[in-house]
């Protein structure tokens, strides 16, 4: 058995929409039994990826450059921790909840271009699966293979195991083959400098005194106006930071459902891909039955005749 035979099958595989990988990866793998069984044997056992798993694995294909946008970001957070930057690692970490929001929102309207509409809860584990990316440099190689069976999820502190999340681990370090390239420009937001001016020294005439004492208080004025700005920014961020901790918690407990209700459904989906199988080699078994009953009454009449 070739591997590279293997994840090149895998790959088109997973390329599938969900509800055609089943048939397509039992009709490969009964196709290759007579060619090549370890193969067709390891090519049957190939998982069906969770709905999360599989809109990664869009964006592994369709989405490439987003994603590798993320991937890059990922990267550049991990050496930032390595280097203990502060300054920056604040700056990439607001950088990274806005861009793994805004392209697990474009994933989940990818997905519905793609005929396969999306929760919310699937899309939270998009967002996780791209958090964990960011994280985990194996979860970035896993990613970018587009072979995921499950989401992810890492906490930064131990590595992650990828032997169940990916559907040949031997895949890594090879990425998925592109379907399109996303064509959406980068808008860039350029920040305008303050424009800086000069204050002339005093004059030793009164008129130059009078001068320096306007702008003076027109400073003053000024700085109090600033001072009542800031104070009523600061109330605000106050509120908002309470609201959103009691936003996050309650997301937190819809997530925790969400995850389990998503668990179960591809434990159903798990039992369904079993049970077909199953159901076609019975259907094999009993072709089979069938001939070889006709072949014995055949051979009755031939010598009863």
């Amino acid at each position: 058995m070739e591997l590279t035979e293997l994840t090149e099958l895998a790959d088109e595989l997973y390329a599938l929409a969900p509800d055609e990988f089943t048939k397509a990866r039992n009709e490969r793998a009964k196709a290759l039994r007579a060619e090549d069984k370890e193969l067709a044997a390891r090519l049957g056992k190939l998982p069906k990826p969770s709905t999360a798993a599989w809109v990664v694995n869009m964006l592994a294909r369709y989405q490439a450059e987003q994603l590798t946008r993320v991937l890059d970001l990922g990267a550049a957070m991990r050496q930032a921790q390595q280097s203990l930057d502060g300054d920056e690692l604040r700056e990439l970490s607001r950088q990274r909840r806005q861009l793994t929001y805004a392209v697990s929102t474009e994933a989940r309207r990818l997905a519905r271009d793609l005929g396969v509409r999306v929760s919310d809860a699937v899309t939270a584990q998009v967002e996780e699966t791209l958090r964990a990316a960011m994280t985990d440099e194996g979860a970035a190689q896993a990613v970018r293979t587009g072979q995921l069976v499950e989401a992810l999820t890492a906490t930064g502190i131990e590595d992650l195991d990828l032997t169940q999340a990916i559907a040949v681990p031997e895949a890594i370090g090879i990425s998925a083959r592109p379907v399109e390239k996303s064509t959406a420009a980068d808008e860039e937001h350029g920040e305008q400098k303050p424009q800086l001016q000069v204050v002339p020294d005093a004059e030793a005439d009164s008129r130059a005194v009078e001068e320096a004492e306007r702008a003076l208080k027109g400073a003053e004025d000024a700085a109090q106006a600033a001072d009542k700005k800031l104070a009523k920014a600061r109330r605000r961020v106050a509120k908002l930071e309470a609201r959103s901790l009691e936003l996050a918690g309650q997301l937190e407990e819809v997530r925790r459902r969400a995850g389990e209700l998503e668990h179960e459904l591809e434990r159903v989906d798990d039992e369904l891909g079993s049970a077909e199988d199953k159901r076609d080699r019975a259907e094999e078994s009993q072709g089979e039955a069938v001939a070889t009953l006709e072949k014995a009454r055949m051979e009755r009449e031939r010598l009863r005749g």
